[in-house]
């Protein structure tokens, strides 16, 4: 590559004695595997840069399957992540590193992800930033899905009818009542990713859960455990 490139690290681990594998993600390339040769040693200039969360400069040569890092600047202070939101903001990594394939530019989830940082940074309540992101991400992987109209009939959803959900379909108006089913007013607020009360973010958290599982697998995201624990505790 030529020249430095924005870039975050979403996850490292120790690669022999000195060394990290990194894994990034950046503004034009996407998410990618990086080498950072010597970067565990004590004097090595890159030990404190390569954490999460902290916005980089960063460059790398090579085309294989894991280009070496030559360079890593600190554009600014890491973004502050803590207690419960630092979970939050490491299932949005975990979210990325499982969902997103390597080597394919996203630019403008890019701009998503670091939008959803900054508003974790900065909430008490993080589950508006994590709907709106989830959304985001599903639309940058092409899952198109009218919240407005219903599939059958082509009519605007109403705010107290009920619709059920069909994949690859869309919502159908139905009168049938399940995990599947929602109102016409839940809808408009994740179409809009705008929500005002709490039933609307209960709705979408189900709707992206539902909608995220075909990207994910069978294998369970390590994050959630995070709060296992804490909710447990409070009896959530």
């Amino acid at each position: 590559m030529e020249g430095l490139q924005r870039c975050f690290v979403l996850h490292s681990r120790p690669y022999s004695e000195t060394s990290l594998i990194l894994d990034v993600f950046s503004e034009d390339y996407g998410r990618l595997t990086l080498l950072a040769k010597g970067a565990r040693r004590k004097r090595s200039n890159l030990k404190g840069a390569l954490q999460p969360f902290t916005p980089l400069f960063m460059k790398w040569t090579g085309r294989g399957t894991m280009p070496i890092l030559t360079q890593a600047e600190p554009i600014s202070i890491s973004l502050p992540m803590r207690g419960y939101i630092l979970y939050s903001a490491l299932y949005v990594n975990e979210l990325i590193a499982r969902v997103l394939e390597t080597n394919t530019p996203y630019p403008v989830l890019f701009l998503d992800y670091l939008n959803v940082l900054r508003e974790l940074a900065q909430a008490d309540n993080p589950e508006p930033a994590l709907r709106r992101f989830e959304l985001a991400l599903l639309n940058h992987l092409g899952y198109g899905i009218d919240f407005l109209h219903c599939a059958g009939s082509g009519l605007s959803v109403e705010d107290g009818m009920t619709y059920n959900y069909r994949e690859q379909r869309g919502f159908i108006a139905s009168m049938m009542t399940n995990q599947l089913t929602f109102t016409g007013n839940q809808l408009k607020a994740i179409s809009a990713r705008h929500f005002t009360s709490p039933d609307q973010l209960r709705a979408a958290k189900r709707f992206t859960r539902i909608a995220l599982k075909p990207y994910l697998g069978g294998k369970p995201l390590k994050s959630r455990e995070l709060f296992i624990p804490r909710s447990r505790s409070t009896g959530k």
